[in-house]
């Protein structure tokens, strides 16, 4: 089993108005199926994104093997530039 972090995408769908649960699932279950813990939320839609992870809980999972997606990895480094400037 391959635990990826990845976005899982909720809000309401008809209004596009969606936001983004940052979640460690296995990389075969669906983008919106079952996950195994949630490590943050992401809304791009605001005029200021408001981005919330537990660095803690990802660093944990990435040193035990977990992988993050390609939208989560620049997520993370955002946050880590954030905590350095400010």
């Amino acid at each position: 089993m391959t635990v990826r972090i990845r976005l899982r995408r909720t809000g309401k769908f008809a209004k596009k108005n969606y936001h983004f649960r940052v979640v460690l699932a296995d990389s075969r279950k669906a983008r919106d199926g079952r996950f195994i813990e949630e490590v943050g939320h992401y809304n791009p839609a605001k005029k200021q994104e408001q981005l919330k992870l537990d660095m803690e809980r990802i660093n944990y999972w990435i040193e035990h093997g977990a992988q993050p997606s390609d939208t989560v990895a620049s997520l993370i480094k955002k946050v880590k530039k954030e905590k350095k400037v400010g």
